[in-house]
């Protein structure tokens, strides 16, 4: 088998119908207005053109924060991206910093509307290509559950994308269950990606925040699901996790060994063992290591891992030319004796969890 990282010929575009579940957007430079000016204080993201053809800047009050290529806000530029790396369709998804978990709720509400317009047009202007998750402003859960029904019947967006703690609030905090109540209801995909990383002033050098927080926090998110008992309650809620669910696969060991040994401390709101949620959730297949991907799909089963890069950024499976979406999977199940493996991963997992179908997105 080629190395993950070697130059090899792939089957591309003319391959399965493949989905990238995880990729980021944000609105054009000038769409949103000046943020701190409507509200009345700071500590929102604005987006700065930078030098001509060179995208723009993040900042936020004045500081820089990240710099960004027109990719990440121009349609036309990730069509050309995706038909270049094999990718039939993108589910768009802000960039969690945009998130505002920490904003008054009303003025969060009025971004996150903002941002959901912006992504149903993206949607609009190229149906085959793009499906669109909202953002919601989660601390308030009455009004997370007003956008969330105004994206999901009158924008016609398939979910929402949330953090994997709102605040002082776990994925347990009984607040939030009607949250996860409607979107049960409305048959709304959801998909969550770690945020605000828990201990960051431990972790100020070598990007372990990143490396070590985002792990960390996304298992958070699971065995709070888990051990709070909303799998439980909501037997057809859809959720899928990133990056290949954080440190949850490689510690569930310990996970259900806890809960077995210490059930005053573990089980105190749902006595079934957690291995039984095993294969009620999806993860995505930022992991970088063919060793994992096979592993996770031992643990969770082929059905349950989905497609995902983190495009347009590095940290995920996208450096081009070398690493682009689906490349491990394409490189670790390729042949024919793999081509059902390949369809399922690259493209009819992610249909499963959004509810859609192949038909959706291929020409008649």
């Amino acid at each position: 088998m080629a190395n993950y990282l070697d130059d090899v010929e792939t089957d591309k575009i003319s391959g399965p119908l493949t989905v990238d579940i995880h990729t980021h957007i944000l609105p054009s430079p000038g769409v949103l207005p000046d943020l701190k000016k409507k509200y009345g204080y700071g500590g929102f993201v604005s987006l700065e053109n930078a030098a001509e053809g060179c995208g723009c800047n993040m900042v936020i009050d004045g500081n820089f924060f990240r710099a960004v290529e027109p990719n990440v806000y121009d349609p036309k530029a990730r069509v050309s991206d995706c038909d270049r790396d094999g990718v039939h369709v993108q589910v768009l998804s802000t960039v969690p910093v945009m998130f505002s978990y920490w904003a008054k709720p009303q003025d969060c509400l009025d971004l996150c509307r903002m941002i959901n317009d912006d992504i149903a047009n993206t949607v609009k202007s190229n149906p085959k290509r793009f499906v669109g998750l909202a953002t919601l402003p989660m601390q308030a859960p009455d009004l997370a559950v007003q956008e969330l029904r105004r994206c999901m019947t009158e924008l016609g967006l398939r979910g929402f994308e949330m953090g994997t703690h709102i605040n002082d609030w776990n994925l347990d905090a009984e607040e939030l269950f009607p949250v996860f109540e409607e979107a049960e209801k409305l048959g709304a995909a959801i998909f969550i990606h770690p945020w605000d990383m828990m201990s960051k002033s431990k972790m100020e050098k070598y990007w372990l925040p990143w490396l070590v927080g985002m792990p960390a926090e996304t298992s958070l998110a699971i065995c709070s699901l888990i051990f709070g008992g909303v799998f439980e309650r909501l037997p057809k809620l859809r959720v899928a996790f990133a990056h290949g669910g954080g440190a949850f696969p490689g510690t569930i060991g310990r996970i259900e060994h806890g809960h077995r040994v210490r059930p005053d401390l573990c089980a105190i709101n749902n006595e079934k063992n957690p291995k039984q949620y095993l294969g009620r959730f999806w993860v995505d297949s930022i992991l970088h290591d063919e060793t994992m991907l096979k592993y996770i799909i031992d643990l969770l089963g082929e059905d349950k891992l989905v497609m995902g890069s983190d495009y347009p950024f590095p940290l995920g499976e996208y450096v081009p030319p070398k690493i682009y979406p689906g490349r491990l999977i394409r490189e670790v199940y390729r042949g024919d004796e793999n081509t059902k493996m390949r369809s399922k991963l690259l493209g009819q997992n992610a249909l499963d969890w959004l509810g859609l179908k192949a038909e959706d997105f291929l020409d008649s």
